[in-house]
């Protein structure tokens, strides 16, 4: 795989009320991806976004990548709505099920792109059973369910360890960091392999620069990463 870092902001930290202005401002500050969170209420203590916001951002953004990540029970009752409501990528927790590879099949026969996501609590190690079956895999930085937590330190090491489980397997899935991104962890996260950034409060949303001017400093934050040189055994 080829270095590659791409900024997901989360539309769980925008105001709703402000929904439409966001995402405009998101796609003039050059965004590809949009990271759409779905909760049920059970798996995690939270409810969260209906699957017709799917559906109402591709309608208005049909250029963008959704990349949606559900923190429910039993993923796979949700796969052919998410994929009939224009999902790209459909990211399940490892835990949520006990038949994660028949979820995956369902997954890529409905036209998505399947991803796994492990929660910090978890060896990056859980995901061997199906390594080769997955286009991505993401690595929780805070306990899923609630925004406004602080990120996991131990994430940065978590990436390289994940990153070199990629290495070795010869695959080419993408590494996923999601839950409380910050700058000063940005850019380590970056060297150790990460390539998707679920981006909110503290780097894209709330920034003084406002959303453009942030997702301007991302990118330049992610090109001195790259200056500074990647981490042996990242790629």
């Amino acid at each position: 795989m080829k270095p590659v870092v791409i900024n997901s902001p989360s539309i769980a930290n925008c105001n709703l009320l402000d929904l439409k202005e966001d995402l405009e401002n998101l796609v003039k500050g050059g965004c590809k991806f949009v990271h759409i969170d779905l909760m049920d209420g059970h798996y995690v203590p939270n409810l969260f976004f209906p699957i017709r916001i799917i559906s109402d951002v591709k309608r208005a953004y049909p250029d963008i990548t959704v990349d949606l990540h559900l923190m429910v029970t039993n993923p796979i009752d949700y796969v052919e709505r998410c994929a009939e409501a224009g999902a790209d990528y459909f990211s399940f927790h490892c835990d949520s099920t006990n038949f994660a590879i028949r979820t995956i099949d369902q997954i890529v026969k409905h036209g998505m792109k399947p991803g796994v996501v492990i929660n910090p609590s978890q060896s990056v190690d859980v995901i061997r059973p199906y390594i080769d079956l997955v286009d991505m895999v993401t690595l929780m930085a805070v306990e899923p369910g609630f925004a406004g937590q602080r990120f996991m330190e131990r994430t940065v090491a978590r990436t390289l360890e994940l990153s070199k489980l990629r290495k070795a397997s010869g695959k080419d899935f993408l590494i996923n960091i999601d839950g409380a991104i910050n700058y000063p962890n940005l850019v380590p996260c970056i060297k150790n392999g990460a390539n998707v950034i679920v981006t909110g409060i503290f780097t894209i949303f709330q920034q003084p620069e406002g959303i453009i001017g942030a997702c301007r400093h991302f990118d330049s934050e992610v090109k001195r990463a790259f200056r500074e040189g990647l981490t042996e055994g990242a790629y």
